[in-house]
């Protein structure tokens, strides 16, 4: 039977081949963390390799995702279903085995990882979701929802800003079921890291609320004692400073930065080899060190003792036991579309005059009783953005609830909302002012990277918030949001529009969305039913021309009313002006030719009409179309004043489609 150190000594020879035969990649990380791996997954990690979506299964995340190989290694050897094949081709075009983990890309992957700080912050995320679920699912006697979210990471993701609005919040809530791996190496990229992180580590976490522990990273005992002890610890998340070398074996390289983000050279391979004593050739494992990390058998005991747990709890309660079913499964309720087209229609009231965030928070309401995995939070902005309902209990410190303050922590919301979501059983959402949605760009980006259902609430969306200023009107910000590939952004200008863009953004399973939210009030308008399903495709004509249409105006959110009484005026000088309402571009591009043609007729001239950058609506309106929007930073003042000054007004939309046509 291998030792322990052989069976680590597996995945220093795995990371270090598949480094080398890529030419790219990063063998050190892997290399040092090696025995806190064969620890963690052999002895304590409760998983099952032939069913990897196990519901009760420990989570467990590589935040120094670009030791990635450190991962695939511990996937193939515990019998994932990973060939050798897809470790050879490392880094290479659609391998299984990215440069960094890929959620989908292979079994086992819990979460995209590399931009640093992040990974941590997604574990968070896992642990609290968990908390939350088994808050609203587990009884006495039955602790259906009872597991850990462990991570691995590394000084970068502690030096990285997000890792402290994350690890404050896991204090802060408690989260008990989550252990955390420092890799203390003292190396980053650019050598030794005293010149430039010299943080006191275990205060600033023990400061946190964290149960904190340290130890040597490649002593066996040592770890798997202090594993057991952070499992004992059941009010505070855990700490486990693991103090290690950085590419363990190499003679040449060891400890120093030469190992983190390169091939270690096929001469230092060979000396590596001998010092570890590892004979075998590259990706060929022997026979006893499969036989050490095979998980297999022990996985599907695990899971099997948890089923019959399961089947036990569902005699006992048989409707939480669907219910969990369902929200695991990702599942709406069954009657979400009964529920929502009656809410819908609701909404259709042309005397109310609403600001859409006052409009979000009606629907929201309107949802929560029929949507229970519903996860609502703000970063410190409740009152501003309107996110909280009357149904919602409030998380307080280490009191679970189903909605969450935040706090001023907006990249941190946004990541941490993405572990929720990967985690299962949980709609999560969470509003912030949409100025800071460029301190939330990066969260964003990955929820659309990796396919996953999180809602943005941004409000406060344009000029017409006023008084604030340029620092909090956001110009730019939908543009570069839309810009964001797989991401649904909806920009309504009404409450019907605002009720389908919620009700769209929970029904999308594979990608995030963000709903962009005015402060200011915008006039409420009758819709037909028909108008109900358009909206659905992103844009639609909201006013036909009367004739043949000479311009089609382009509008979202409230430059839609504008855009309306311009095409009023314009009629009385005899142009015939289509109003076409476009909440959402992205789900817009996304219909067929013919009924985007039917919207926006090829051949007639379009003008574009909204409080932001102009370049964006080119693809629309062409280069011979007009625009009437913002190219410069706002100015303090009251939002009509601001809007009036800068031209979104009847008066100068009229003007530009004069000169347009």
């Amino acid at each position: 039977m291998a030792t322990r150190r052989h069976l680590a000594n597996a995945i220093r020879a795995l990371s270090m081949d598949a480094v080398q035969k890529a030419s790219s990649g990063h063998p050190g990380a892997p290399m040092g963390m090696a025995d806190i791996g064969e620890v963690l997954w052999n002895d304590h990690l409760n998983h099952n390799p032939t069913n990897p979506e196990w519901a009760d299964r420990d989570r467990f995340v590589l935040s120094n995702g670009h030791g990635s190989m450190l991962l695939y290694s511990l996937l193939h050897l515990s019998g994932y279903d990973l060939p050798m094949s897809s470790l050879a081709s490392f880094r290479q075009l659609h391998s299984q085995c990215a440069g960094h983990p890929e959620y989908g890309y292979a079994p086992g992957i819990e979460t995209t990882t590399g931009p640093l700080g992040q990974g941590i912050t997604n574990g968070v995320g896992f642990a609290m979701a968990e908390k939350l679920m088994a808050d609203q699912f587990n009884k006495p006697g039955h602790d259906i929802v009872d597991h850990n979210t462990y991570v691995f990471l590394g000084d970068g993701c502690l030096m990285e800003g997000i890792s402290h609005e994350a690890c404050a919040l896991a204090g802060t809530w408690g989260l008990g079921n989550l252990v955390a791996f420092w890799d203390d190496n003292n190396i980053s990229i650019d050598g030794h890291i005293d010149g430039w992180y010299t943080d006191d580590t275990v205060k600033r976490f023990e400061a946190y609320g964290w149960h904190v522990q340290s130890v040597d990273g490649h002593d066996a005992d040592a770890i798997s004692a202090a594993i057991t002890a952070a499992k004992a610890v059941k009010d505070k998340p855990s700490m486990i400073c693991c103090k290690t070398v950085i590419g363990f074996g190499s003679p040449n390289k060891r400890g120093t930065h030469d190992c983190h983000g390169a091939a270690l050279g096929e001469e230092e391979v060979a000396l590596t080899r001998k010092e570890l004593g590892w004979d075998a050739a590259p990706f060929e494992i022997p026979a006893d060190v499969y036989e050490g990390w095979d998980a297999k058998a022990a996985g599907a005991a695990k899971e099997a003792a948890w089923n019959a747990k399961f089947d036990a709890y569902a005699k006992e309660y048989p409707e939480l036991a669907a219910e969990f079913t369902r929200r695991m499964a990702g599942d709406l309720p069954a009657n979400w579309k009964e529920a929502t087209d009656a809410m819908i229609a609701a909404t259709n009231d042309a005397g109310a005059s609403l600001a859409s965030r006052q409009a979000s928070q009606k629907t929201i309401a309107a949802l929560a009783p029929i949507l229970p995995e519903f996860l609502g939070g703000s970063a410190d902005l409740t009152g501003s953005n309107l996110t909280s309902c009357d149904s919602f209990t409030h998380v307080s410190g280490k009191e679970p609830g189903n909605y969450i303050s935040y706090g001023v922590r907006e990249f941190g919301m946004y990541a941490i909302m993405n572990g929720m979501a990967l985690h299962g059983g949980l709609i999560p959402f969470g509003g912030t002012f949409h100025m800071f949605s460029d301190y939330a760009k990066s969260a964003f980006r990955m929820a659309a990277l990796m396919g996953i259902r999180t809602i943005a609430v941004l409000t406060h969306d344009s000029i017409g918030q006023g008084e604030d200023g340029p620092t909090h009107q956001p110009i730019e910000n939908t543009a570069a949001m839309r810009y964001i590939p797989n991401m649904d952004v909806w920009r309504p200008a009404d409450s019907v529009e605002v009720a389908v863009a919620w009700t769209c953004a929970v029904e999308r399973k594979d990608g995030p969305s963000a709903l962009i939210l005015s402060r200011q009030g915008i006039a409420g308008r009758s819709h037909d039913a028909a108008d109900f399903d358009a909206m659905r495709k992103g844009a639609y004509v909201l006013v036909e021309a009367k004739g043949a249409a000479d311009v089609i105006l382009i509008a979202t959110g409230s430059e839609v009313d504008l855009a309306a009484k311009a095409a009023e005026a314009l009629a009385t000088d005899g142009i015939n002006a289509r109003v076409v309402s476009m909440p959402s571009t992205n789900v817009f591009d996304r219909q067929d030719q013919s009924y985007k043609d039917s919207v926006l007729t090829p051949g007639v001239k379009r003008v574009s009409v909204e409080a932001g950058v102009t370049d964006f609506w080119r693809k629309y309106v062409g280069l011979e179309g007009g625009t009437v929007g913002i190219d410069t930073f706002g100015e303090s003042a009251p939002g009509g004043v601001l809007m009036e000054h800068f031209g979104f007004t009847v008066e100068n939309v009229v003007k530009v489609v004069k000169e347009t046509i």
